[in-house]
């Protein structure tokens, strides 16, 4: 049953993708659909036996690479944290692939999206059942590829090239550090198998290596690499740049990247890395100030942003961030539990923002919108509890969670250093919980309150989708109610068993009972943080401001606002100090004087060409005589005999099999 859970979501990628042809539309939809929900059965099935009754799953399927102390094999490990995730990732992925049915129903090529979003699901389930560095790193990889794939799909729009090639090179600079990290752990450990490293973790706590001069704890180093990993492919501060682009794709696309898929394998390595990381006092505060900055950044720049699908990825961006620092803070319970909550609410955000566009004719302009809620009852229902929730209503799903990760913020500290780092990520979370709220219920407001102002014949034919789009807005709209309040006990209750030694928290961390006797002044203040941030949003879009916008007009506002907008340059900053220094360091370094120069002169305009004369004046000599040829086989034998000594001298001083070595690789290359 486990490896089916694998299994399956490959053999629908494969069938869909090479069969495609045959299967036809239809019968590719069903064939992937009904893998992909088997899949969901199956790791609910895992999920009770694993997380529910305690018994983890250990599986060694065979011998992968075996070189001389590396020996990796094919292993699965089946705990409470990857059991936890593949129920948020079959589950999310099972209603986008019925919901991509209808989304894509006039798509000439619905087969390979299908095939797509199957494999995309495959190479996730391979990234948490792994249970070694390397095949996550093989799982890492695919849903990077995977992402391009999709992002890329309508292949002939050049704004979707562009930010699929964008989304892959950032995520290489992500990637290059988890590689660094891989390698690292294996100097270290001399394995890569995630039971034997995380044991012997703390024995090499105090390990050192000097490097420039400097002495650097390896453990740090090893944290570092990985974070940098993290921070690539769950979009943090620095690399969060082929996040919003990535809105290019499908909408379906959209839910599964930023609900359930590649943006939660950044915080999925953190929590599996966590008895390494909490090794490292260092990296636990960089982890921290990383998250915090990327959820208030992210929410500053939503509120400037007109696009529906962007303003949706800004909150991703956003939400990453709170469970980025809710680790750094070693509170990896409460972040995974955020992770799930946050899944479900962010999908019900997608779907909705897809079924907002399909009415209205791939519209997708936020001004151009309004009065839809009596045409698109269901929807506006649908988005109405996602946004709630996401802004941290009493009593939803996203409220049980990312409170409770503001509250923690207020009490922790780090025992070692005496330094209250929680403070500064307690405030940065509560400004981002106003503006989070904010530009939620401005998305609400322009979408579906306000007044109209769209064509009015594309108004006139706007209609509720069909029962394939709307039945997983439906299931989504009841998990974004009830399931932060059935799992908040069975995750983060007070003494629950069920993580187990699947994670790892710092002793030193606060206890989550003293959070049930914090001030209720600072336990009630997200929420009305947030209840100002949608009245502020209602004074603005439909309220009495709403034709009184006298300070739009303020000029430091203009220049804020446009900043913002612009999402303060980051893009333009990297074209300028990086890529286009690199552009230039190609062009006229590696391309004119290296590629064009000093190989050309070498190769085939410089030792080439002396060498072709000469083969022309050495042709003249194959007189085809015996004896000519007797002759210049006896002159050849003593000039070697003659040159003896001096090759034996010449020994002192080089390799004489590297020099011929590397003499040779000049004409071969």
């Amino acid at each position: 049953m486990y490896l089916l859970i694998v299994v399956l979501p490959l053999v629908g990628t494969l069938a869909t993708g090479l069969g495609g042809r045959w299967l036809g539309r239809k019968g590719a939809n069903v064939f992937s659909t009904v893998c992909v929900f088997m899949c969901l059965f199956f790791s609910l099935i895992a999920f009770f036996e694993v997380g529910l009754c305690g018994v983890p799953c250990y599986m060694s399927v065979g011998t992968w690479i075996s070189s001389g102390a590396l020996k990796i094999s094919w292993g699965f490990l089946f705990d409470s944290l990857t059991t936890t995730m593949l129920v948020v990732i079959t589950s999310i992925s099972s209603l986008v692939h019925l919901y991509s049915i209808q989304y894509m129903e006039y798509d000439p090529h619905c087969p390979r999206f299908m095939s797509f979003l199957e494999i995309f699901t495959f190479f996730m389930i391979v990234l948490v059942t792994a249970d070694n560095f390397v095949q996550m790193f093989l799982g890492w990889e695919g849903v990077g590829l995977a992402s391009y794939l999709l992002i890329n799909f309508w292949y002939t729009r050049l704004c979707a090239n562009q930010a699929a090639i964008k989304a892959l090179v950032v995520n290489r600079v992500g990637d290059l550090g988890l590689s660094l990290g891989i390698f690292s752990i294996f100097y270290l450990f001399g394995s890569v198998d995630y039971e034997l490293v995380f044991s012997l973790a703390s024995l090499y706590k105090d390990y050192n290596v000097h490097f420039l001069g400097f002495s650097i704890n390896f453990l740090t180093l090893i944290g570092f690499f990985l974070l940098i990993g993290a921070v690539g492919k769950s979009a943090q501060l620095g690399l969060h740049t082929w996040l919003p682009d990535a809105m290019e794709g499908p909408t379906p696309v959209s839910a599964l990247i930023h609900a359930a898929t590649m943006v939660t394998a950044g915080v999925f390595l953190i929590v599996r890395c966590s008895p390494i990381i909490d090794l490292s006092s260092n990296i636990l505060f960089l982890i921290t100030i990383i998250g915090s900055s990327t959820a208030f950044f992210a929410s500053i720049v939503g509120v400037f942003q007109n696009d529906i699908k962007r303003v949706i990825a800004y909150s991703t961006c956003s939400q990453l961030g709170y469970m980025v620092f809710a680790c750094g803070l070693s509170y990896y319970n409460i972040s995974m539990f955020h992770l799930v909550n946050h899944a479900f609410f962010k999908a019900l955000l997608f779907l909705s923002a897809g079924s907002v566009i399909h009415a209205l004719s791939n519209e997708q302009d936020m001004r151009r919108m309004g009065s839809l809620a009596t045409n698109l009852p269901i929807t506006y229902s649908a988005m109405l509890i996602g946004s709630l929730s996401l802004a941290g209503f009493p009593f939803l799903t996203g409220f049980y969670s990312k409170d409770l990760i503001i509250e923690i913020t207020q009490i922790s500290y780090y025992s070692n250093l005496q330094i209250n780092f929680g403070v500064f990520a307690c405030w940065l979370a509560n400004i981002s919980v106003f503006f989070t709220s904010f530009y939620t219920f401005r998305l609400l407001f322009l979408t579906f309150i306000k007044n109209s102002n769209n064509y009015r014949k594309h108004m006139d034919n706007v209609h509720e989708s069909s029962l394939l789009i709307l039945l997983p807005l439906i299931l989504l709209g009841i998990a974004s109610i009830f399931v932060g309040f059935f799992t908040k006990d069975l995750f983060v209750g007070i003494g629950t068993p069920f993580w187990k030694n699947a994670i790892n928290i710092l002793p030193s961390s606060c206890s989550l009972l003293e959070v049930e006797f914090m001030s209720h002044l600072i336990k009630w203040l997200p929420f009305i943080l947030s209840v100002f941030g949608a009245i502020f949003a209602y004074t603005i879009n439909v309220g009495w401001l709403k034709n009184n916008i006298k300070f739009a007009y303020m000029y430091m506002f203009r220049k804020l606002a446009f900043l913002l907008s612009k999402k303060i340059y980051w893009d333009k900053l990297y074209n300028s100090i990086i890529v286009s220094s690199l552009m230039n360091f190609g062009y006229t370094i590696s391309f004119k004087n290296i590629d064009r120069g000093f190989i050309e002169l070498l190769g085939p305009y410089g030792i080439s060409r002396i060498i072709k004369n000469w083969s022309m004046k050495i042709i003249r000599i194959q007189t085809g005589q015996v004896t000519h040829y007797t002759f210049f086989v006896v002159f050849g034998l003593c000039l070697l005999l003659l040159l003896i000594p001096v090759w034996s001298f010449l020994e002192f001083f080089l390799d004489i099999r590297l020099f011929t070595f590397c003499f040779l690789a000049l004409f071969v290359a």
